[in-house]
């Protein structure tokens, strides 16, 4: 697909998706949850979006990831959390 086509079907979608984003920050700042680990890592998945970068989706995907290799031996809480806290308590 060309440019052209690409923005003309998509346009509509990123535009929702990045007003719901703006809308879920600006109820997390009203909120005043920002000690708590998801908030804390939310400022660099927007950054990641920068026009100049390359591989966008995969920057903010690790922005939120856990970078460590090594197994712990055990998992804190029953599910995932959707960001990675940067320790892990026990």
């Amino acid at each position: 697909m060309t440019r052209h086509q690409v923005l003309d079907l998509y346009f509509m979608d990123a535009r929702f998706k990045l007003i719901e984003l703006a809308a879920f920050l600006d109820r997390v700042d009203r909120a005043r949850w920002r000690g708590r680990f998801p908030a804390r890592c939310l400022p660099q998945g927007p950054g990641e979006l920068d026009g100049a970068k390359h591989d966008r989706a995969k920057q903010v995907l690790l922005a939120f990831s856990d970078p460590t290799t090594e197994p712990i031996e055990s998992a804190p809480g029953k599910g995932a959390v959707g960001a990675w806290s940067g320790t892990f308590v026990e």
